[in-house]
């Protein structure tokens, strides 16, 4: 069996490397050092990686070590670096490169690191944040006598979603996986009829026209849209022949059949593409022709269809785009617990849960919860004080009672 867990054996000059940059260290590394030398850790990490194919355990060449995989990722998110800014940043620096363990070794490339940041996935990320919470526990960390929880939106990396340019993303990545099939498969079957600068050249005016307002902004929509659909209808009813055509095998009979398998990644990612690029052209009728705004489960890009639309109020930002996630912490600002939502809760709605997570992980009772003021409502604060939370600390700024509002102005409520 491969053990991918530590790094091999440390050479003389490792060692004078360790010695030179000892002092160079700051102190949280020197922290986080100590947490991540734990065995449980480096096992999961390693856990992981052997899943990626089904004779990982066996055979192929030695990997990146579990333990080295396990820091780059922390440091990663610390310094807030790109997979290439890792790259990049760790290889000439021998203070990182002795605390993520690469020592003389060489540093993962940016796709490598990023294809084993996605081995590990959700589960396993959890798997180590709860030994963490394990650790801190321990080292007494945290006694869980405070409790805080917020949500906050984690915004997903895509452009502002209009109607048009989704239209004309939904053409585009039909478009380039097509091309790829004419590439393996030659001439056989549908010719491919590339309607992508068409569709881009129409993104733009549309975008002018609706800045105009009332009917006569309507007017100058209503055509450049009908065309826009015009040719997304054309690339949708061309995408599903190419997909027809690979399934029976008319695309790829003119090539050698270990195309196969390339073709067969194509027609799913085809597929997958076709139905997001009907709901676009099904929420854009709706709402260019037919004035239905809020269209449910609406698609806000094609790239992350999961994208919600969230309204928390903030003035800076009133609208965000992305999921809602909770964090929960306990004293020292250690996160006991996180959550992603698939669809947004309501604030209120959270605490009592987040309670019950904080007895369930600590193994006993705030004496102190802390929450923003969407989290309150009068049953919720009855319920944390019949559990044996001393003090409640959750502001209601509609409250009409004066009582309230000078017990919310008290200064251990504040802080």
């Amino acid at each position: 069996m491969i053990d991918l867990r530590r790094p091999a054996q440390r050479t003389f000059g490792e060692g004078l490397i360790e010695e030179e940059t000892a002092g160079l260290w700051e102190p949280w590394r020197r922290q986080a050092d100590q947490v991540l030398e734990d065995e449980q850790l480096v096992a999961a990490v390693q856990e992981a990686l052997l899943q990626r194919r089904p004779q990982s355990r066996t055979r192929g060449r030695r990997g990146v070590a579990a333990e080295i995989v396990l820091r780059l990722l922390p440091l990663k998110h610390i310094r807030n670096w790109s997979f290439a800014e890792v790259e990049r940043e760790v290889r000439p620096n021998l203070v990182y490169r002795e605390f993520t363990r690469v020592g003389s070794g060489k540093v993962p490339d940016a796709k490598t690191l990023g294809r084993q940041a996605l081995a590990l996935g959700p589960e396993v990320v959890r798997q180590i944040h709860r030994r963490l919470v394990e650790l801190a526990v321990d080292n007494k960390v945290v006694q869980g006598r405070k409790m805080r929880v917020d949500t906050t939106v984690v915004e997903t990396n895509i452009h502002y979603p209009t109607d048009s340019s989704l239209l004309g993303d939904g053409d585009c990545v039909l478009t380039r996986p097509m091309k790829k099939v004419t590439a393996i498969a030659g001439a056989a079957g549908t010719k491919l009829r590339d309607s992508m600068r068409s569709g881009q050249r129409l993104v733009a005016p549309i975008a002018r026209a609706s800045r105009a307002k009332g009917e006569k902004g309507k007017q100058k929509i209503a055509p450049l849209y009908r065309q826009l659909l015009e040719i997304t209808h054309r690339v949708v009813g061309q995408a599903q022949r190419f997909s027809a055509e690979i399934a029976s095998g008319v695309q790829g009979l003119q090539r050698f059949s270990g195309t196969g398998p390339a073709l067969r990644g194509l027609r799913a990612g085809i597929d997958d593409m076709v139905g997001t690029v009907k709901k676009v052209v099904y929420q854009a009728k709706a709402r260019v022709f037919g004035g239905d705004t809020p269209v449910e489960g609406k698609i806000l890009s094609v790239f992350e269809t999961s994208t919600e639309v969230i309204r928390k109020g903030k003035a800076s930002k009133p609208t965000e785009f992305g999921k809602m996630i909770k964090i929960q912490e306990a004293e020292n600002r250690i996160a006991i617990d996180f959550q992603v939502y698939d669809h947004q809760p309501s604030d209120s709605g959270l605490l009592m849960a987040s309670m019950e997570t904080h007895q369930t992980v600590m193994g006993r009772t705030p004496d102190l919860v802390a929450a923003d003021a969407g989290f309150y409502s009068a049953r919720n604060v009855t319920q944390a004080e019949e559990m044996g939370v001393k003090r409640v600390s959750v502001p209601n700024r509609s409250t009409p009672s004066q009582v309230r509002r000078q017990y919310q102005k008290q200064r251990r409520f504040q802080k």
